[in-house]
């Protein structure tokens, strides 16, 4: 059963989500609530799960610079686990995503060049059950309200 959340839920969450380290009284000023009524609210929110946990969001071009890509992979239904067992072991893949449309599997990956980007991606081609895959190269992020 999904959880219910009202907009005093949701605009805490939001909040938190672009800054996690945003003082609690901060966020009651912002939602209009007592801080003490803030405190509580996200000691629910943690309490039920809802907030998972707090990490940190890293300058990628300041901590490890990279080359990122996206690809489509175009799969044999039949071997979708085994693919997913050979990617888990690519510490290169950040995100592994079924997804619908003309791919199976979506993945984000990450690698110091774009000639070990080319490498991986022969490798993803050899796997088998593999029909075909598609890149694009991540350029710049325009926006990201990924959580991590």
């Amino acid at each position: 059963m999904k959880p219910t959340l009202d907009d005093i839920d949701n605009k805490i969450l939001a909040l938190l989500m672009d800054d996690a380290r945003m003082p609690v009284s901060t966020i009651a000023k912002r939602v209009d609530i007592a801080r003490t009524t803030a405190i509580a609210r996200i000691a629910n929110l943690e309490k039920r799960g809802i907030i998972a946990g707090y990490g940190v969001r890293l300058n990628q071009e300041l901590y490890q610079p990279a080359v990122r890509a996206y690809v489509g992979i175009a799969m044999d239904p039949r071997k979708g686990a085994s693919l997913v067992k050979t990617l888990q072991k690519m510490p290169e893949v950040e995100t592994l995503c079924a997804v619908s449309g003309p791919v199976d599997y979506m993945l984000t990956l990450r690698c110091q060049s774009t000639a070990e980007l080319d490498r991986l991606l022969d490798q993803i081609g050899a796997i088998d059950g593999v029909r075909q895959t598609s890149t694009s190269i991540i350029l710049t992020s325009r926006i990201d309200r990924s959580p991590i």
